[in-house]
């Protein structure tokens, strides 16, 4: 005989990790509106609007702009499957997990392909990407724009022009970075840029928004051979969210609803303004964490991703321990690195709706409290200190240029 299960009841967290993040009451509410059929004539004009929506977030008029039904992962693969095929050359930008993923689905195709890397912490160096193409057709090149194993974030214009050096298109991994810092799909003239719901949209994880140049899908097309994944085959799944409506699988309803809610929330906001949030609220992170002694890993200041700030674990001090203090005693959870890193950083990220004064100001009095327990000697109050002064200097000078 089995014995019933409790009811669920979940711990409230501050998700301060890379993902996912926590999520505005407005997202909760929605998620829990009545289900309608996918086919649906309210559903269909929804669907118009999500749309709508996603194209002023990604700062696009890409007629193919949708979300699809996957995490950020299912993003790469059908970003990079529908592009290449048998006779096709690609480079990738490898500096952190999550780019290597891009590598990976990329040389599980038909395609060549060339990895291009640089050491976890920093940026693939655009010129190293145009050595690496010089002298052959290279039909696409691939980066993560945020880098969220590492907090590495790259300048997409330079790489748009080693593109149209080479004569390819570029793919861009914006997962950790739409809504959250500056990304101009069509000024910056991005072939296809592909994201993730549960970052700095604040929506909960499940859908991949994607959109798609002209050219780009002019390109998948006029394919030679059919995509590798039916699944992920943009030309059929857009005839869903295209004008036809046309069945393709059954999208998880609810979780539009609530992309629905948080893109409202993004454009209600302003982007810049959402973009500007998020990058006062790091410094103001990084000014707390290196005034408490600690250092970061990516050195380099125009390469800091503003939604994930990598801490430099000081010696003697336990990773998961800390980790797992915070999250016991004040119920914030941040990360651990992966790979050669794990171990080394903690990842604290500040997306969306988590990326907030108070939020920032709660962990470093938090994060001090738990140093403290477990042997590390900060000065008191020091994190706390430095973001309040960074702070006040930046609303005086909001002030001063009214």
């Amino acid at each position: 005989m089995t014995q019933p299960t409790k009811e669920m009841n979940p711990p409230t967290r501050l998700m301060m990790t890379p993902g996912p993040s926590s999520v505005d009451a407005r997202v909760y509410r929605a998620l829990a509106a009545p289900i309608v059929g996918h086919l649906d004539p309210w559903f269909k004009g929804m669907m118009d609007d999500v749309q709508v929506l996603l194209k002023q977030v990604f700062q696009t008029e890409n007629r193919t702009t949708f979300p699809l039904s996957a995490t950020g992962s299912g993003g790469i693969e059908a970003s990079v499957l529908n592009l290449l095929e048998e006779g096709d050359e690609a480079l990738i930008c490898v500096n952190g997990v999550f780019s290597e993923r891009m590598a990976l689905t990329a040389e599980r195709t038909p395609a060549k392909v060339t990895r291009v890397e640089a050491p976890y912490g920093q940026a693939v160096r655009p010129e190293d990407v145009l050595r690496a193409g010089k002298g052959k057709k290279i039909k696409m090149i691939g980066l993560a724009h945020g880098e969220t194993s590492t907090g590495v974030m790259a300048d997409i214009d330079a790489y748009r022009v080693v593109a149209d050096d080479l004569g390819a298109m570029l793919v861009v991994d914006a997962v950790a970075t739409l809504a959250g810092a500056p990304l101009h799909v069509d000024r910056q003239r991005i072939d296809i840029c592909f994201s993730g719901t549960q970052k700095a949209i604040s929506a909960p994880p499940g859908m991949a928004p994607i959109t798609v140049s002209p050219r780009a899908e002019e390109a998948i097309r006029t394919r030679k051979t059919k995509v590798q994944s039916w699944y992920f085959d943009l030309n059929s799944a857009m005839n869903y969210w295209g004008h036809e409506r046309l069945y393709h699988h059954t999208p998880p309803i609810s979780l539009i609803y609530a992309l629905h809610e948080a893109l409202r929330i993004v454009v209600e906001e302003g982007i810049e303004a959402r973009w500007e949030r998020h990058r006062q609220n790091q410094l103001a992170l990084i000014a707390g964490v290196e005034a408490m002694g600690m250092g970061l890993l990516v050195k380099n200041t125009a390469e800091r991703l503003p939604t994930v700030t990598a801490v430099m674990i000081p010696e003697g001090l336990d990773d998961v321990k800390v980790r797992n203090q915070l999250l016991d005693e004040f119920n914030i959870e941040i990360a651990g690195g992966f790979g050669p890193i794990k171990g080394k950083i903690w990842r604290v990220g500040l997306m969306g709706h988590v990326s907030q004064k108070a939020n920032v100001l709660l962990f470093l009095g938090a994060f001090e409290k738990v140093l403290l327990d477990n042997g590390y000697r900060a000065p008191a109050g020091a994190g706390v200190a430095a973001a309040v002064q960074h702070y006040s200097q930046a609303e005086k000078a909001v002030a001063v240029s009214r």
